[in-house]
């Protein structure tokens, strides 16, 4: 089935697009076609909505914290019979119920530029800067340092932390080669090990080479079998918790090690022993 769906909010649409998606993906036989309308915030621009709305009838799911502007789109929306949900209000009135405070109702609030969207923007700089191996002489300023070997979403899951303002570095894990000193003398940042299924690992891998040798022991399943091996055997010298990334997305895997840095952070370094994956 496929059905128009409408987008609306009153700053860039990341939220709106975020709980939709969550949502159309519990639906394997539905199809969404989407229109997208970002920074609604005056009468007119509701009035081009609606006309969109008329051209191509759907479901109408909106983030606008603006009570006349929101109001007049579920008035027009009433009118055309057209289902029209304000995916923030339920969240905003427990909290407001709950805590006493008054809502504000400014659009773009969250994109404001505050303290922590500076950090966003220094952690995901500094990501940038310490991907595959680079930058590696100021690793301790690092929040998380994650090691691996080829084709584990590495720097993937880096960026995903960084934009939750964590500063990350990554280290590809190479058999035959010594990992960097400044890495083995880091006292600050959580290292943590990222591992595949080798037969997983040989199936990425085998993908992505573009050579006619099929790329030798880096795609072999008893070289690649061995390097799993010795990188695992690594981490737990080293007591770094390790996340297999076999079933795992980058969402998932970086939630997980948002957790780890969490209960690092609030560790004594006395008692700080193995993290064991969950």
């Amino acid at each position: 089935m496929k059905f128009h769906l409408h987008l609306i909010s009153d700053s860039t649409g990341e939220t709106i697009m975020i709980v939709a998606r969550a949502c159309l993906v519990q639906f394997e036989s539905v199809q969404a076609i989407e229109h997208p309308w970002w920074f609604v915030r005056t009468e007119g621009q509701v009035n081009k909505v609606i006309e969109g709305i008329v051209q191509f009838p759907g479901i109408v799911l909106c983030t606008l914290v603006d009570n006349g502007v929101r109001s007049l789109l579920e008035e027009a929306c009433r009118r055309l019979n057209t289902p029209c949900i304000s995916v923030l209000d339920p969240v905003m009135g427990v909290l407001a119920a709950f805590t006493g405070a008054e809502i504000r109702a400014l659009p773009g609030q969250q994109h404001t530029l505050s303290a922590a969207y500076f950090r966003r923007i220094e952690a995901i700089h500094f990501t940038l800067a310490h991907d595959d191996g680079r930058m590696i002489h100021d690793l301790n300023d690092a929040d998380i340092i994650i090691v691996g070997v080829s084709r584990t979403s590495k720097t993937p899951t880096c960026m995903y932390l960084a934009y939750r303002g964590l500063k990350v570095a990554n280290i590809p894990f190479i058999p035959g080669i010594e990992l960097p000193e400044t890495l083995l003398k880091a006292s600050y940042p959580l290292i943590v090990g990222l591992t595949r299924d080798p037969h997983y690992l040989v199936d990425i891998r085998r993908n992505r080479v573009q050579s006619d040798t099929g790329g030798g022991m880096y795609t072999d399943y008893e070289a690649v079998k061995e390097e799993v091996q010795e990188a695992r055997r690594l981490f737990t010298h080293h007591e770094w918790p390790v996340i297999d990334m076999t079933a795992r997305s980058v969402e998932e895997a970086a939630a997980a090690i948002v957790q780890y840095h969490i209960r690092y952070r609030e560790a004594d370094e006395r008692t700080r022993g193995v993290i064991h994956e969950d």
